[in-house]
């Protein structure tokens, strides 16, 4: 990534944790320099635009998310969980909404093996919370188990 263009090879993005905590969440870097800057919502096709060549394999292929290990580490995210949302995204939900930072959130969820970018606004919500409400040990291995295959279908992967 860094010799494609230069950049850093790993980004980081302020995230919302358990308890409304804010944190950094580290990813390889797969968009070009400054892509987000002036471009809150795009479509799919002027996101694939900011993709570098690199970027694109590392998101095809899942590897982009890597770096969230880390996260795992200190403890600032679990293997299973909700979405970590954007601060941005956290100033905008309803009351019912803050449930989900009840538990740490996680590299995969519910939301990832149920169709991830496919998935409704309330889709996405119904699901963070039901994981919020519901979660244990036999929950967080069939989600593992369900991770898998969601990742080799890559539906809803933008």
């Amino acid at each position: 990534v860094k010799r494609e263009d230069g950049g850093p090879a790993i980004y980081r993005q302020e995230r919302i944790g358990k308890g409304g905590r804010p944190f950094f969440i580290y990813k390889f870097r797969s968009m070009k320099i400054n892509a987000e800057e002036g471009k809150p919502q795009l479509c799919i096709k002027e996101d694939e635009d900011r993709l570098t060549r690199i970027g694109r394999f590392l998101r095809d292929h899942h590897l982009d998310e890597l770096p969230q290990l880390f996260n795992v580490l200190r403890g600032d995210m679990s293997l299973v969980g909700p979405r970590p949302p954007l601060p941005s995204e956290v100033a905008q939900y309803e009351p019912r909404v803050m449930g989900k930072f009840a538990v740490r959130p996680g590299i995969t969820g519910l939301w990832q093996i149920s169709g991830r970018s496919n998935l409704s606004w309330d889709e996405t919500v119904h699901l963070d919370l039901s994981y919020a409400q519901h979660r244990s040990l036999t929950l967080d291995a069939w989600i593992m188990l369900q991770t898998v295959p969601a990742l080799l279908r890559s539906e809803g992967a933008y």
